[in-house]
C-alpha cells in the first residue's frame, strides 16, 4: 500500500514522528482487508495488537512516497505475526514485527477460525 508523508506526520523538521510508521502499518493492515471486499473487524471478534517489535532505520520526510509492505511470518491458534516494512524507493526505512491476537466481543482472548485463518493466509502470505 501506498501513503504519500504529509505535514500532520512529520515533526517541525519534516521528519516522519516515530508513532506515525505504526499508524501506516495499521492502515496498510486495515487496507489489505477492505480490498478484498472484508473488514478487519470480524462478527464474531476482532484483531488487537499484543506487541510490536519495532526497528527505525531511516527517516522518512515530508513529502515521501511510501510502501507499505506486510508478510505473513507464523499463525498460530489464537494470534498471528506479521512483519510489516515501510519502503522509499528500494530502501527500506522502518520493519516492525507485530502480534495479532484474536479477541472476542467481551475481550476475551479466542481461537481463530480455520476459515479465518485461511482468510488470513490469502491475504498476507506472499
Amino acid at each position: 500500500m501506498q501513503i504519500r508523508v504529509y505535514y500532520e506526520d512529520t515533526d517541525t523538521g519534516g521528519i516522519v514522528y516515530h508513532s506515525n510508521y505504526l499508524n501506516f502499518c495499521e492502515r496498510a493492515r486495515s487496507e489489505t482487508f477492505f480490498q478484498k471486499g472484508l473488514s478487519p473487524d470480524m462478527p464474531t471478534g476482532g484483531f488487537v495488537v499484543k506487541k510490536i517489535i519495532a526497528n527505525y532505520l531511516k527517516p522518512a520526510k515530508l513529502g515521501d512516497l511510501l510502501d507499505v509492505k506486510s508478510s505473513l511470518k507464523q499463525i498460530k491458534a489464537a494470534s498471528f505475526i506479521l512483519i510489516q516494512s515501510v519502503y522509499k524507493d528500494d530502501i527500506k526505512l522502518f520493519e516492525a514485527e507485530i502480534i495479532l491476537a484474536y479477541i472476542n466481543r467481551e475481550g476475551h482472548p479466542q481461537k481463530i477460525e480455520d476459515e479465518l485463518k485461511e482468510i488470513i493466509v490469502s491475504l498476507f502470505d506472499g
